[in-house]
């Protein structure tokens, strides 16, 4: 049973960045196809950020270049970098992980907690 738990959210102004981290126990990273995902309040989860095991990367096109999506295998952690922060940024997010590829889409099987982010004008 993988364990995922997120930390790093927070309140920030428009412009600023954060470091969102995802820390996993019960499976090592290096195994692990994760992303991030995002919920705002009445919109849909939405895929934010994916990392394969080979290290190949896909965002969704509103973050495309703002956000960086990476992990340390050593610390068994996923990371994801966000600069150049908007409003519409803001939302509670998660990190995902499954033994099984799903890029941007809802199936993994292993989810967090989720962390808050509010970013203001």
């Amino acid at each position: 049973e993988v364990q995922l738990v997120e930390s790093g959210g927070g309140s920030v102004q428009a412009g600023g960045s954060l470091r969102l981290s995802c820390a996993a126990s019960g499976s090592a990273v290096s195994n692990l196809y994760m992303a991030w995902f995002r919920q705002a309040p009445g919109k849909e989860r939405e895929g934010v950020a994916y990392l394969a095991t080979n290290g190949g990367t896909d965002y969704t096109y509103a973050v495309a270049g703002r956000f960086t999506i990476s992990k340390d295998n050593a610390k068994d952690t996923l990371y994801l970098q966000m600069d150049s922060l908007k409003p519409e940024d803001s939302a509670m997010y998660y990190c995902a992980a499954d033994q099984y590829a799903f890029n941007l889409g809802n199936a993994y099987r292993y989810w967090g907690q989720g962390t808050q982010v509010t970013v203001s004008n």
